[in-house]
């Protein structure tokens, strides 16, 4: 896995989230939404949540070009979530974002200030990734949600 201090970070940004990651959350998403799993990756995720039996839309095509289903649930490229939030803050969506711990201090999650709820996983994720074996991440993930309306603005799992 590339590392922060490479550089080689954003080259290396086509990480599968697992089934698993989805269904630690099911209880959470609403189940009357259309998702919009945003980023189509392998296009995996969306088979997930429909054998969860979830309604997903789940295409290749450019996020910032469209605007569908009713809550946006994904695990975004994170080299990009710098171009992504203000575009979340325009569509005004419910949405669950799988991202690292460390997104939450950066200037362009701040828009969403006050209004953002942390889910935090009970252990560390591990993404899946076709070339590697190894596919345990040197960091930790929190879910960020947004118009969610969860009890607790941290929710432990």
């Amino acid at each position: 896995m590339a590392t922060f201090t490479n550089k080689t970070f954003a080259k290396d940004d086509d990480w599968v989230t697992p089934k698993s990651a989805w269904e630690q959350i099911k209880h959470i998403i609403p189940k009357d939404k259309v998702i919009w799993e945003s980023f189509y990756c392998d296009g995996k995720s969306g088979t997930h949540f429909k054998e969860m039996g979830f309604d997903v839309i789940h295409e290749n095509i450019d996020f910032f070009e469209n605007d569908l289903g009713d809550i946006i649930i994904s695990n975004p490229p994170f080299s990009i979530v710098k171009k992504i939030m203000p575009y979340l803050l325009k569509l005004d969506k419910p949405f669950i974002l799988l991202m690292p711990v460390s997104k939450i201090g950066t200037q362009y999650m701040k828009i969403f200030k006050e209004k953002l709820q942390i889910v935090i996983p009970p252990h560390r994720i591990k993404f899946e990734k076709k070339s590697r074996t190894d596919s345990s991440p040197n960091f930790d993930c929190f879910y960020y949600c947004y118009k969610i309306n969860l009890k607790d603005d941290i929710t432990w799992l």
